[in-house]
């Protein structure tokens, strides 16, 4: 009897292959977990505001974080279907792992999730989730502008960077809003290093040595060349770096906080630097991993160690 072929498994194994390859669940789950309850409590901490929200709050900021970011990984299949199609056969959706009949569905189960969830637990929260809501459906529609937009590669990464603060307008906004209070004027800071960030992962992961350039593929390396494209990626990092030690210091952080963000920055060039000496697939992939670390230090040392000694003197 032969073996059952990929396409004719069961959806809940092939959902598991498509995760794996496409969006690790478990691995996305801690970033994205970690992401939320920092970024709650850089709110309180910017306000000055006491307690925590609610558990019921903490679980339904953490689920329809994971949400907005899975939708984003199901929209770019849509948005992407005719470059995967015919530039990367082998990805999940154009090898007919899981047929885009399901992925819809995967949509519709996410949002009735989203909807459900902050009716019921954060009803103040609705706008907020419209606005980002909306912004991800022209992101997925190319702002009706797709073909200009692919001619100008900065401005297509800006144009949807924009995600990440509207994300994090939702997460602080499980603090500020939900509390009928005014944002701290330090939200600002915060909204900016998280597009900042955004971009720095989005340049990290599109810088590659010659050798692993693939076909139809759009990298920043390939536009800008090896050496010009990391330069661009350390400048970004600079700046999230600088917007960072503006809001320790206007915000009075500890000299751990500082110094670990300065260990990181230092770290992060430092494998930069090696990229620009020697592009080869080993040294790009790590520019790709320190751009994630260097994100999640950043919410980490802006909310998340800070959140922590909130939570241990509760007890």
């Amino acid at each position: 009897m032969s073996e059952p072929t990929e396409n004719s498994k069961s959806f809940a194994k092939r959902f598991w292959i498509y995760q794996r390859e496409r969006f690790p669940v478990f691995q996305h789950g801690i970033l994205i977990i970690a992401f939320t309850f920092s970024s709650i409590n850089y709110s309180l901490n910017a306000r000055a505001g006491n307690g925590v929200p609610d558990l019921s709050v903490w679980i339904t900021g953490g689920i329809t974080s994971f949400l907005f970011f899975f939708l984003l990984r199901l929209f770019d299949e849509f948005k992407d279907a005719e470059e995967d199609a015919r530039f990367r056969p082998y990805r999940p959706v154009p090898r007919g792992l899981i047929s885009f009949g399901e992925l819809k569905i995967m949509i519709l189960v996410s949002l009735f999730i989203i909807l459900v969830l902050n009716g019921l637990f954060a009803v103040r929260m609705l706008p907020i989730i419209a606005i980002v809501l909306v912004y991800l459906a022209l992101m997925t529609k190319e702002f009706f502008v797709s073909d200009w937009l692919k001619a100008h590669p900065v401005i297509y990464m800006v144009s949807h960077m924009f995600i990440m603060p509207l994300f994090d307008l939702y997460t602080t906004g499980l603090d500020w809003h939900l509390q009928n209070q005014e944002p701290s004027r330090f939200l600002l800071l915060f909204l900016i290093i998280s597009f900042f960030n955004g971009m720095v992962i989005e340049t990290g992961r599109k810088i590659r040595s010659a050798d692993i350039e693939e076909p139809g593929v759009e990298t920043y390396s390939r536009i800008w060349g090896e050496k010009k494209s990391v330069l661009v990626w350390s400048i970004i990092l600079t700046s999230v770096f600088i917007f960072s030690l503006g809001c320790m210091f206007f915000l009075s952080y500890s000299i751990l906080e500082i110094s670990l963000l300065l260990v990181m920055y230092g770290l992060s060039l430092f494998f930069g630097y090696r990229f620009y000496q020697h592009a080869n697939a080993a040294n790009s992939k790590s520019i790709e991993t320190l751009s994630g670390i260097w994100t999640l230090s950043m919410y980490l040392l802006l909310g998340g160690i800070s959140g922590l000694w909130r939570l241990i003197n509760l007890f």
